[in-house]
């Protein structure tokens, strides 16, 4: 009897283990790269910063530099990088030197933006991309880093044909797979818009579809100003619409552009203001300065005449003061 209380108590235990490791699910061996690293890197050659350095006389210089360059944020990789393994490599060696864990974004699928056309481009064939995200992977190898995998990929699936959103969803799960297997203290989020973009459950439906499950968590918010408040409630009811594919995930919330929330526009509105600085928890797993402040979203709004990702030192200035 005692034996059979043992085994029963073990199998409970057992089922249970299971039961919560399928609500978090996740790739059983990746690393922490948190615990890995003592803060987020700052990119030494990021567009404010080389607009600040360009431009030292000019008077709104100081506070771009203090409340903007000097800021950790992320560097995005796409088919203007070169040799993406050595690109990836490169910038992920330099954070590890400094023991700081750098944050990458990976925008390079085939028919990228396709809604909105402001950044559009990406790798020519779905075989260009799966060779271009492999070498991103192998760049990064064992150091750690967190990648945000192709902003607005599940975003603009309206724009899309049945056929081009599996091909679309075949790569990104090909994506997550060789971050997985090749850079194991990499976590990788994949985008999932923003709150008030896409309903959670369809989101859910369309995160599942494209491989979330193998993926540590999901993006919110990108490029875009919703407050953190907004983007925590709209991931937690992503994940309690997960919850019906046997998982939920992490979330990390882009807080660049987001201190005076949403005015309904997402390319270049005015009023906007710079929000939480790179850091842990806040609502969300990790809050991060995903887009640089003052980077164009595109000819339109108040970057009207410029190219998407131009740095505007106007709108910078502007949004660190919030009008």
């Amino acid at each position: 009897m005692r034996k059979s209380v043992r085994a029963a108590s073990a199998l409970l235990a057992g089922l249970l283990a299971g039961g919560l490791a399928l609500l978090h699910a996740g790739p059983a061996y990746a690393a922490d790269p948190t615990t890995m690293t003592s803060g987020f890197y700052t990119d030494p050659d990021n567009s404010a910063l080389r607009w600040t350095v360009a431009n030292p006389g000019d008077g709104r210089a100081a506070a771009i530099r203090t409340s903007i360059a000097d800021t950790p944020a992320a560097r995005w990789f796409g088919n203007w990088s070169g040799d993406i393994a050595a690109a990836a490599g490169s910038y992920a060696g330099r954070a590890d030197s400094a023991d700081k864990l750098p944050v990458l974004v990976a925008y390079n699928i085939p028919d990228r933006d396709i809604c909105a056309g402001h950044s559009g481009g990406g790798a020519g064939s779905r075989a260009a991309y799966e060779s271009w995200i492999a070498a991103f992977a192998t760049g990064i190898g064992s150091r750690p880093a967190v990648v945000i995998l192709e902003p607005d990929a599940l975003g603009h699936e309206s724009c899309m044909t049945a056929g081009q959103i599996a091909e679309r969803n075949a790569m990104l799960k090909t994506a997550i797979a060789q971050f997985n297997t090749k850079a194991p203290n990499t976590w990788v989020y994949l985008d999932a818009g923003n709150a008030g973009w896409i309903g959670a459950s369809d989101m859910a439906r369309q995160l599942a579809a494209a491989g979330i499950g193998g993926a540590h968590g999901f993006a919110l918010n990108v490029s875009n100003y919703f407050t953190t408040d907004q983007s925590a409630s709209y991931g937690n009811a992503v994940n309690s619409a997960l919850r019906s594919y046997g998982y939920t995930k992490p979330f990390v919330i882009d807080t660049s552009r987001n201190g005076n929330g949403s005015n309904g526009e997402w390319c270049n509105p005015a009023g906007r203001r710079t929000g939480t600085p790179s850091r842990r928890g806040g609502g969300a797993e990790m809050l991060l300065w995903i887009k640089i402040p003052g980077e164009s979203d595109g000819d339109c709004g108040v970057g009207a005449g410029s190219s998407a990702g131009q740095f505007l030192p106007e709108v910078a200035y502007k949004m660190i003061y919030g009008y």
